[in-house]
């Protein structure tokens, strides 16, 4: 796996933008006060230090050097305090019920490896913790409007409601929805959307 977001995050202008994913904004309600929270493929850190400006303690899980730079960055600027964490989430492994709630935004993996990654997502929360997670569908390759340009890299429905079984369903949206999010985000997309709550005592 090349590292091209490292690159891509190289500059000090933040590609995605500096503010929150709308779906972490609309949906951070759902966390209790004070949560402990991590991040996947956090990039430049906008989610996460959203959530740190809500009183959570976040961590930021990303491959990229500079994204995790920017990350630290972004939080000192609004004075708030986000833990950054250099991984292959692929290939490493992650905390086990170490965090009250993760969330995931438009983490970019190959099909064969995003079960594995959305597994590592809900292992790192605590039975009964909150998973949130936004994605964009296959049907995106259509839109123009940011994220893979292949079907290999975007998400099926069925996989995800695949992966969620056993688990409780809060929400579940598969459709359009309208993203500003600097310059490779912006527009119409077609995105799916899971919150549930760990059910399941995890294994690893």
């Amino acid at each position: 796996m090349d590292n091209s977001w490292h690159a891509r995050f190289g500059s000090e202008h933040y590609v995605y933008g500096e503010e929150p994913n709308q779906f972490v904004k609309e949906q951070s309600y759902r966390l209790e006060k004070g949560s402990k929270i991590a991040a996947f493929a956090e990039g430049e850190g906008r989610n996460a230090v959203y959530l740190a400006r809500q009183g959570h303690e976040v961590t930021a899980y990303d491959y990229a050097e500079n994204g995790l730079n920017k990350t630290e960055a972004l939080a000192e600027r609004y004075d708030v305090k986000v833990s950054t964490v250099l991984k292959d989430l692929i290939h490493d492994s992650v905390p086990v019920e170490e965090f009250d709630a993760a969330i995931m935004v438009f983490g970019h993996f190959r099909k064969n490896d995003q079960k594995n990654i959305f597994g590592k997502l809900v292992s790192t929360v605590k039975p009964g913790g909150i998973i949130l997670l936004e994605v964009y569908s296959e049907d995106q390759v259509h839109y123009g409007t940011g994220g893979p340009k292949t079907v290999e890299m975007l998400y099926d429905p069925s996989d995800v409601l695949e992966w969620i079984k056993g688990h409780k369903n809060l929400h579940f949206f598969y459709g359009e929805q309208e993203r500003v999010e600097g310059e490779l985000h912006t527009g119409t997309g077609h995105v799916i959307q899971v919150i549930i709550k760990n059910m399941k005592q995890n294994e690893q």
